[in-house]
């Protein structure tokens, strides 16, 4: 029986990154309601925003990254941006006045750059103002892009133009998009190389949660597990939790859970998600989102 062991041990190591997802939590916060755990698409598109208490004034979405933008009942439309940070993609979000040309609106916002909360996370946008969708068919937006659009060397080109792509390919009528006059349609696949080790789709900075915040996007990280801490404004761990990503160590996964905290007053807190390292258990690929945390006992 000795003999068997080295095998069966090997065994258990090569299916634990398809195991069955797991959530549960640590520290002070009780366990919220089981996750729900969509499957990422092949290209790593995140799953099915959770519904999401927005900042004042600004609605609940359901929007998703390859769903049409949310519409709101009082008029507005909220879209997903993707900005950059570190030459990695990293989403937010914006509510607006709805419009049909919704390509148009995005693409504004997208060269607008991120809000003062947004740019004092690192995130930053490389695509130019005049950057507009010329027309749309058969699922490929084609637009011309403004002089100097592929300036600043093929890097940062490369990273401009997965910006637009992820933008765009939110709404159901773009699935690739061209960049005339002479480039091949390319789609989310072509950059899912830019995307960091874990995509938080929610909250958003700058979001108002209340306990059970919902955390949820994509991770590739080791043995799929993605862990969640919550923080009030001088640091102080006050919730945390984990869950398995739908696939992870090699491959891009879905997560989402519900995380509780406890706070006695309103106030500004951060969102932060991780992978605990195999070497040595500390925080990497730590992503931080600041919040506003209602209270909560």
């Amino acid at each position: 029986m000795r003999r068997l062991i080295p095998p069966l041990a090997a065994l258990l190591l090569l299916t634990a990154g398809c195991a069955p997802p797991r959530t549960g939590t640590l520290g002070p916060a009780p366990a919220g309601p089981s996750p729900t755990t969509t499957a990422a698409a092949p290209d790593g598109t995140p799953p099915p925003i959770p519904p999401a208490t927005g900042v004042p004034g600004t609605p609940a979405t359901t929007g998703t990254a390859t769903t049409p933008a949310a519409t709101g009942a009082d008029g507005t439309l909220t879209v997903q941006l993707w900005f950059a940070r570190g030459g990695r993609l990293v989403p937010t979000r914006r509510t607006l006045p709805a419009t049909v040309a919704t390509s148009r609106l995005a693409l504004t916002e997208l060269a607008a750059g991120p809000s003062p909360a947004e740019s004092a996370t690192g995130l930053t946008t490389l695509v130019p103002p005049g950057t507009q969708v010329t027309r749309i068919a058969g699922g490929v937006a084609t637009l011309v892009p403004p002089a100097g659009f592929d300036a600043d060397g093929a890097t940062d080109a490369r990273l401009r133009r997965a910006q637009v792509v992820w933008t765009l390919t939110q709404f159901p009528t773009v699935r690739r998009v061209a960049f005339a006059p002479t480039d091949a349609a390319t789609g989310r696949d072509d950059y899912a190389d830019l995307l960091p080790p874990i995509v938080v789709t929610a909250p958003a900075i700058g979001d108002r949660v209340a306990s059970p915040v919902t955390v949820s996007g994509t991770a590739d990280v080791f043995e799929a597990t993605v862990s969640v801490r919550v923080l009030d404004a001088a640091g102080r761990e006050i919730g945390t939790g984990f869950t398995t990503a739908s696939c992870g160590s090699g491959c891009r996964g879905a997560y989402r859970l519900d995380v509780r905290y406890r706070r006695a007053a309103a106030g500004r807190g951060t969102v932060e998600v991780y992978e605990v390292s195999a070497r040595d258990g500390s925080r990497v690929n730590v992503v931080r989102v600041p919040v506003e945390l209602t209270a909560a006992r």
